[in-house]
């Protein structure tokens, strides 16, 4: 069992051209390679989105992190591949392998590059309520404690004789309860500790808040929000033509 795909998610404190960028277009870009991923079934056009990646990926210093998210989830690949090739075809089964592993590269390249406190700002600079992008920035803060949490009772289960590292499906189903049972009762815990800090300081009582440090789109987030629309469009031309270039291909 592998914890490891819970480190796209934990930000990385870097100087580049990625970690730079404004926050909506780093949430444009996950959303649109997300779009684009979605649109498609076959294999080569999901791989060369797949492919589009891998600079932007190396371009942030993130290729370790992100390599390690997506070794995180070869379990669910397995399955996944296992059960479309068996109901379906192996060809639609790495399609999805594809499509999974783009939104979740796309993700950890939002996630590793977005500062907490600058994602709570640009939610609000897009009319969020400042409670829900509160509430979202605080959840996106306590993955990686609860992953390092998580590791930490696998830790003090084998340490009690319980073998957690079996092989097979089977086995790592069953060796889910004794995770999660003392994962969630230790989030339960952690959010009424929240909540009854963030009552103490009076928090909502005031509708109107002020902000020590505000955000804005440069020249360089224009330039990639227009890279962002152009790379959508182009797939959305390859969508709506693709029956007919299938259709050219095969033989009369």
């Amino acid at each position: 069992m592998s914890l490891q795909f819970l480190n796209a998610f934990r930000f990385l404190k870097k100087n580049t051209f990625i970690h730079n960028l404004d926050p909506r277009a780093k949430l444009l870009f996950a959303i649109i390679y997300t779009i684009n991923a979605l649109m498609f079934n076959e294999i080569v056009p999901l791989f060369i989105l797949f492919i589009s990646l891998i600079p932007l990926i190396l371009l942030g210093r993130l290729f370790k992190s992100w390599f390690k998210s997506l070794k995180g989830m070869s379990f669910l690949f397995v399955i996944i591949i296992l059960l479309n090739t068996l109901f379906i075809s192996l060809s639609f089964a790495m399609a999805m392998v594809l499509r999974i592993s783009i939104m979740l590269s796309a993700f950890s390249v939002f996630f590793l590059t977005v500062d907490p406190n600058d994602l709570a700002l640009s939610l609000i600079s897009m009319k969020v309520p400042y409670e829900f992008a509160f509430s979202f920035s605080l959840a996106f803060r306590f993955v990686p404690t609860i992953a390092i949490e998580a590791q930490n009772i696998m830790d003090a289960q084998q340490s009690r004789g319980y073998e957690m590292q079996q092989k097979g499906i089977i086995n790592q189903v069953k060796n889910l309860f004794p995770l999660l049972v003392p994962l969630i009762i230790s989030s339960i815990k952690r959010a009424f500790n929240v909540a009854e800090a963030l009552e103490s300081r009076a928090f909502g009582s005031e509708k109107k808040r002020t902000y020590y440090f505000t955000i804005k789109y440069t020249t360089k987030d224009w330039i990639f929000t227009f890279y962002l629309l152009t790379l959508l469009s182009i797939f959305v031309i390859i969508r709506i033509n693709m029956p007919i270039w299938l259709n050219w291909s095969i033989p009369v």
